[in-house]
């Protein structure tokens, strides 16, 4: 092709001979005579072509030539050889050929390839392309040098000129005469002479012969002329290219190429950017496999892609793009830009990995290595791009493993991703499937860790490409949310989302694709629903109506909602009209020409309109009546509505409140009603004359009629007044005037203090004697009082007025006393299902009924989660406890039969929760009340109650126990434990709603805040503690303890700690960007204990806050609580720097806990599945952070349980008194697991150990195996069922861990360490010959828990024997090595007789399975070998077990 092309351009020099007269006169200079033509074809040279067949020409005209080229070379060196002046005739012919050149006209003729002549008719024989003379005669051998010489003797006088007028450069033309000869007569010598040129030539020339020094040389040079082109990249950084490409292209030595390779790389700094694609080419060229990633490594660090990109340039660049509309190609560099020379160099990069598995694992590890956040640079980013583009599965996968552990560690951000978008977007584009196949991966993970980083790159992709790839964004965005995965869709909505708000315009082209989702919408939870409808809203009904071309679909699609008798559909319906509503509705800053306000006059028309359709559709059901009033609160609590609406909204709401649900008290309450009615719970007696009270009964007693008799409403104009309706109402009123009022409730602060009509409540001690019906009629009454209630709290919680809070708190305790008499309710209505609640769940339809399993269930179970608050009476007007009343109570409830005490317990409101109104973050609030306890009370006077608002312990739980399901909703569950968070997302999200518009960082900020009124408590309930142990001569259960209130405050004081601890385990503090409210978190806690903490760093207040929280040790109240503050003090020493210097503390208190007699305040000892829970995590956390955990377990084992043997049946060990009996599955199941845990850790053995470091291992092992050995005899006397499935289970795990890292020690031991291998083994042994007793056992009862086990177990136990025989075989010792048979015996060492009439028939069999069980060689040396004599066998030293039956048995 080369040739072909050169022909072509002298066909245009032959054409364009005219022109070259202007070279004959410049160059008459150098010619001082013209040499006749005559003479020349007189002479020796002329006459010996012509002869052979080539014919010179004068002028423009090429030579021509007659034959074939070989033929003329044949011809012209066998008329030189023949000549009888040769080698004379040699000399002749180069000096004609030198005379002849010496005219620039002819020497140029030469140089030009030659024509066939045409005149002749056998001229077919000579091919249409021929080489140039001189290149002809350079194919002579003889001639060659000569030549050669000629040649580079005239370059020079040419080196200066510019290229001809028919565009060709001399210089290059001679070059290429010597390009790719068959053969090069004195290379070295032409190597030497083309050096000596490129030092004195002009940097044009240099290029040219420096590229074509690999096609000149044979490969004997390339070494030399490598070192010399080596030597020459260092003085000229113009010849770089030339350079690196000529190396790229010669042969080297491996180490020469590494030589030249780290030359280059240390030029790498100072190379102009359009040469950096060659470099980072030739340093990845020929990488072998030791060295790849060395040079991957120095060429990462040393590539500064930041320092390529000129931002002004590329931002003219891109503008153009975007202008165009056009796709630009990784892969089309143009010259100039910074972008194009970007692309090269990843385009060489792609090569490399793409043709060499090395260096693309190279390059995935020089990135793992990088372990700090600044050292990470944007070439990491593009080149995990490059590898999953590459069509290799494995560096596909290995990108994206690489990229999700980064993220995961914060290593690679969202500002590196944010900067690599901004300055490399035309780069990028080519890589644009890469980013979105890897951003889909990201955010269909179920790491919580990673997704929102795939959300960035969706967000970057669709703001810095074109067109097609925006689309491409939104459709897989549009696909995410449909998948109908809760964290997936909730990622891709607040995406599209935002991506509406930042470019409406552009999101408007793709309406179309992100209204599909509309037809997905069964999948969506109401939330997600929510989000989807506000951004199709925005879209279309927003203020630029960018999307509006989707409203009639918008409007078809809710209309078709409303009107289905679905709920669930209706409820979509209603969730996405309110949406409608609030995008239409919304405050318009630009005036237009409405004349009241903002809004168009048809706007508000039609806003109005919108929402007389969604009143009149949901009128029918309640449910859908209060869904339609708690969305519309939601939407005026986060939106910001135009005046006009908000005032329309506020208005109706008002007016129907009142005629619903309000009315005047008067002396009698007419109407039948299953209860006798009265008013209750009023505060406000004061203004007795113009009460008003909440119409509660009546409301819903004719809401039960209504429901019996509903073929007859139909009559009725009038819609139904469900109490459903009550809370969500309330709520709407609430918020309306919250928001014309700025906040101020005074026109509605008069329904705080109002009573309620309703029954009285000593009916709930009367329960059994109700009907089913009357039964349910009270838990429903009490559920609509707890919820009214529940509302008002939180709609006057922030009051300021000391009045108002006093009022607040008497309803929180009126819920606490209502939720104890609902307990009890419940308890006797079985198969009752509450009113709903929450109206956006699923809970508002068919999956109601299955709310009644969870009840009974807790009946059975008795979770006692939800303890029984102490009943207050608070339907008197005051505040005050009335403490006579609960005296009273409580001597009733002693008396009272077992079973009701039971079934009392029993009910925990834990299974209803769902069905009470959710409390808003806000309520929490409360908690900053001081709290006050009955002792106090007792103490000092009653008055102070009345004077300060202040908590009673049942109060501070329930707060505490909505703030800790709170905390765990938003900060736990979705970190976490994601994957059945989302599996059970429907339910968990129930009650919820409210929160789940809070972000995770709004809810840990909000748990800051209040931090100092938490420690308050802690430190009170420490101090109630305190003050109990102290009255009681240090005895928990003395004669003055309370139990109730003990209950109550050790459930407030566990409460207490389990919300610090999911406070601080919030992965977030994790963040840079929430270190300052992690170091405000601590600092509270510091500063408890030393002023000034705001100077300190976080490293000393990690330890301040752990030394305050250890000083909480000394008044736990149980088992459970203590669990939480060693939980809690682990929690916090992990967010310093070093939580290894809180090991030793850790350990030490976790032993105290379970040094610990723990006793109810009943004086019973503490028992239960509960406390076996706490116990095993304790137990846990006490061996993970010991220093010596074998010599932990050996105390335990060693000394606890033989004290435990010795002591009477219900007594516990002296030195270990939670271990008892009851407790010993838990302790030895902790002790078997950490065991073997500790085992996997010890060191592997490695040949080039010393002796100390072997002794060290071997006796870690000497521990290890004894104390299994005490742990595995224990079964002997422990012989329950779970006891051995647990010996079974990790008896096999520390086998299969010495096998592997415990054998290979021996095997390098063995020479050096006879008698401590040999003991070792023989300890070894009697553990094993117990676990194959324990698998004879399993079998003789045929217990499926325990068989399980038996053949892994049986595998590993032969493979030891095996194992042992390989060492003493590796030690020579072979002879030491013999095998018995082990017969199969039970636990207590008797032999299974069933085996004995089947040895005879399983001989063969047995030979092979015996050696199962290790019967193992006692594996002593050679000098030993003599001592294992046949007592020894019988004691069964080295046999080998019998374990046929247990194939033939099972058939």
């Amino acid at each position: 092709m080369m040739r072909k092309k050169r022909r072509s351009s002298v066909d245009k020099g032959e054409e364009a001979a005219t022109a070259t007269k202007s070279k004959k006169s410049r160059s008459a200079g150098r010619q001082p005579k013209e040499a006749p033509s005559e003479e020349t074809n007189q002479s020796v040279f002329g006459v010996f072509l012509r002869e052979a067949g080539v014919t010179l020409k004068q002028g423009g005209t090429s030579n021509e030539i007659a034959v074939d080229q070989v033929v003329f070379q044949k011809r012209i060196q066998k008329q030189l050889k023949k000549s009888p002046r040769y080698p004379g005739i040699v000399q002749e012919f180069t000096a004609g050929l030198e005379s002849h050149i010496e005219d620039p006209e002819r020497f140029r003729n030469c140089l030009l390839p030659c024509v066939p002549r045409l005149s002749d008719g056998d001229s077919s024989c000579v091919s249409s392309f021929q080489e140039s003379l001189l290149r002809m005669l350079l194919g002579i051998e003889m001639l060659q040098t000569f030549i050669i010489n000629i040649l580079l003797e005239k370059l020079p006088e040419y080196m200066l000129d510019g290229p001809a007028d028919g565009g060709l450069s001399i210089p290059r033309i001679i070059i290429n005469q010597l390009k790719w000869l068959d053969r090069v007569v004195d290379s070295k010598e032409l190597a030497t002479k083309l050096m000596e040129l490129v030092s004195v030539a002009p940097v044009e020339v240099q290029r040219d012969i420096i590229t074509s020094l690999p096609e000149m040389l044979d490969d004997s040079q390339h070494n030399d002329i490598a070192r010399e082109l080596n030597t020459l990249l260092q003085e000229n950084t113009q010849l770089t290219v030339p350079i690196l490409d000529a190396l790229s292209s010669l042969n080297l030595s491996s180490s020469l190429l590494t030589e030249v390779r780290g030359a280059v790389m240390a030029t790498l700094a100072a190379v102009q950017l359009e040469d950096l694609p060659v470099v980072v080419k030739f340093i990845l060229h020929a990488v072998s496999a030791s060295d790849a990633y060395e040079v991957v490594y120095n060429l990462r660090k040393k590539l500064e892609l930041e320092q390529c990109v000129l931002l002004p340039a590329l931002q003219a660049s891109q503008s153009r793009i975007k202008k165009k509309g056009s796709v630009v190609s990784a892969s089309t560099p143009a010259a100039g830009s910074s972008q194009d020379s970007v692309t090269l160099i990843l385009d060489g990069i792609k090569s490399a990995v793409r043709f060499q598995k090395t260096i693309s694992e190279a390059w995935l590890k020089a990135i793992e290595s990088v372990d700090e956040v600044e050292d990470h640079k944007v070439i990491d980013l593009l080149v995990l791009f490059i590898l999953h583009s590459t069509n290799a599965n494995q560096s596909r996968r290995g990108a994206e493993r690489v990229l999700k552990i980064k993220v995961r560690t914060g290593l690679i951000q969202d500002a590196l991703l944010q900067r690599t978008f901004r300055d490399y977007a035309q780069v990028m584009r080519g890589y644009f499937p890469s980013i979105l196949a890897l951003a889909q991966t990201l955010l269909r993970s179920p790491d919580p860790c990673v997704v929102p980083f795939g959300g960035h790159m969706y967000r970057h992709a669709f703001t810095a490409f074109d067109s097609y790839c925006q689309q491409e964004v939104v459709s897989s965005l549009v696909t995410h949310v449909c998948s109908g995965v809760g964290g997936e869709v909730d990622m891709a909505l607040e995406l599209l989302s935002g991506l509406v708000t930042e470019k409406p315009s552009e999101m408007s082209l793709y309406a179309v694709f992100v209204k599909g989702i509309l037809d997905y919408m069964d999948n969506l939870t109401p939330q997600q629903i929510r989000r989807l409808f506000h951004l199709l809203s925005r879209l279309a009904f927003g203020q630029q109506q960018q999307g509006s071309h989707i409203q009639d679909d918008m409007h078809i699609v809710i209309r078709k909602q409303l009107s289905s008798t679905v709920p669930k559909y209706k409820r979509i319906g209603i969730i996405g009209a309110v949406m409608i509503v609030g995008s239409m509705g919304a405050f318009r800053l630009k005036v237009k020409e409405s004349q009241n306000g903002s809004l168009p006059q048809e706007t508000f028309r039609q806003v109005t309109a919108l929402l007389e359709l969604v009143k009149s559709s949901s009128e029918s059901s309640p449910e859908a009546a209060a869904l339609y009033y708690d969305e519309l609160a939601n939407l005026i609590l986060i939106s910001n509505l135009d005046p006009q609406v908000q005032e329309t909204i506020a208005d109706s709401v008002v007016r129907d409140f009142q005629d619903d649900f309000v009315v005047d008290v008067g002396p009698e309450i007419s109407g039948s009603f299953p209860f006798p009615a009265c008013v209750m719970y009023n505060l406000d007696e004061k203004e007795s004359q113009e009460n008003i009270a909440i119409n509660l009964l009546p409301v819903l007693a004719k809401d039960m009629q209504n429901k019996g008799e509903q073929q007859s409403q139909t009559k009725k104009a009038h819609r139904r007044v469900s109490p459903l309706c009550l809370s969500p109402f309330f709520r709407l009123l609430r918020l309306c005037e919250e928001k014309q009022n700025e906040g101020g409730l005074e026109e509605i602060d008069g329904l705080l203090g109002c009573p309620v009509i309703l029954t009285d409540m000593d009916v709930v001690e009367k329960m059994e004697s109700l009907s089913k019906a009357e039964k349910e009629f009270l838990c429903t009454l009490l559920f609509h009082t707890i919820n009214w209630f529940r509302e008002i709290i939180n709609a006057f919680c922030r009051q300021k007025e000391t009045e108002m809070k006093m009022k607040v708190m008497t309803r929180l305790q009126n819920i606490t006393y209502l939720q104890t008499l609902l307990e009890r309710a419940l308890a006797e209505t079985p198969g009752y299902v509450p009113p709903v609640a929450n109206f956006d769940g699923e809970s508002t339809d068919g999956t109601m009924l299955s709310t009644s399993a969870p009840v009974n269930k807790a009946k059975k179970e008795g979770t006692g989660k939800k303890r029984k608050a102490p009943a207050k009476n608070s339907s008197e007007s005051s505040s005050q406890l009335d403490e006579s009343t609960e005296a009273d109570k409580t001597q009733q409830e002693q008396p009272e039969k077992e079973k009701e005490k039971e079934i009392r317990q029993g009910v925990s409101l834990v299974s209803y929760r769902q069905f009470f109104r959710e409390l808003d973050i806000e309520v929490l609030s409360v908690l900053q009340c001081d709290l006050i306890s009955r002792s106090l009370l007792d103490s000092e006077l009653n008055t102070k109650a009345v004077e300060e608002v202040v908590l009673g312990p049942a109060e501070l739980v329930f707060l505490l126990e909505d703030m800790f399901r709170k905390l765990e909703f938003s900060l736990t569950a979705a970190p976490a434990k994601r994957s059945p968070f989302l599996k059970g997302r429907t339910d968990k999200s129930v009650g919820f709603s409210h929160l789940q518009q809070k972000s995770s960082k709004d809810i840990a900020s909000c748990c800051v805040e209040l931090l100092p009124a938490l420690c308050s408590h802690l430190e009170n309930c420490h101090n109630h503690f305190q003050t109990l142990l102290s009255e009681n001569n240090g005895v928990v259960d003395g004669p003055a303890t309370d139990v109730q209130e003990h209950q109550l405050m050790s459930s407030a004081y566990q409460l207490l700690l389990q919300v610090l601890n999911t406070a601080f385990s919030w992965s977030g503090f994790s963040q840079p960007g929430q270190r300052n409210l992690l170091k405000k978190a601590l600092g509270v806690m510091a500063g408890r204990l030393k002023e000034g903490g705001a100077e300190l760093t976080l490293e000393q207040l990690v330890k301040h806050s752990f030394e305050y929280l250890v000083n909480f040790r000394s008044t736990m109240p149980n088992l459970s609580t203590a669990l939480c503050l060693s939980q809690l003090l682990s929690t916090v020493s992990e967010k310093g720097g070093n939580p290894a210097a809180y090991r030793e503390q850790t350990a030490s208190l976790a032993k105290r806990f379970l040094s610990q007699e723990w006793v109810t305040a009943s004086g019973e000892k503490e028992r239960g599945n509960k406390f076996n829970e706490a116990l095993h995590t304790l137990l846990s956390i006490y061996l993970e952070h010991v220093d010596d955990v074998l010599k932990a377990v050996e105390e335990i084992a060693g000394e606890g349980i033989p004290e435990l043997l010795n002591a009477s049946k219900d007594e516990s060990s002296a030195s270990w008194p939670t271990l008892s009996r009851q407790t010993f599955l838990v302790f030895y199941k902790v002790l078997l697991a950490e065991l073997e845990k500790a085992a996997r850790k010890i060191p592997a053995s490695k040949n080039s150990d010393s002796t100390e470091a072997q002794s060290e291992k071997l006796l870690t092992w000497n521990l290890a195996v004894r104390d299994f050995h005490i742990l595995v005899n224990l079964v002997k006397v422990f012989d329950s069922r779970p006891v051995l499935s647990v010996c079974l289970k990790y008896g096999r795990h520390f086998l299969e861990s010495f096998l592997k890292l415990g054998m290979p020690l021996l095997d390098n031991s063995f020479k050096r360490h006879k008698e401590d291998v040999q003991s070792l083994l023989k300890t070894f042994q009697l553990s094993t010959r117990q676990l194959h007793h324990l698998c004879g056992h399993s079998k003789i009862h045929q217990d499926m828990s325990l068989t399980n086990h038996v053949p892994a177990l049986k595998k590993s136990l032969e493979l030891f024997v095996y194992r042992v025989k390989a060492m003493l075989t590796l030690n020579n010792c072979q002879e030491a090595f013999w095998i018995g048979n082990l017969k199969n015996r039970n636990l207590k060492g008797e032999e299974i007789l069933s085996q004995r009439s089947q040895e005879s028939e399983d001989d063969g069999e047995e030979e092979e399975e015996e050696e199962r069980r290790s019967p193992q060689p006692e594996e002593e040396s050679e000098d030993e070998a003599q001592e294992t004599d046949r007592g020894e066998s019988k004691k069964g030293a080295k046999e080998d077990e019998v374990e046929e039956d247990i194939s033939d048995d099972s058939d």
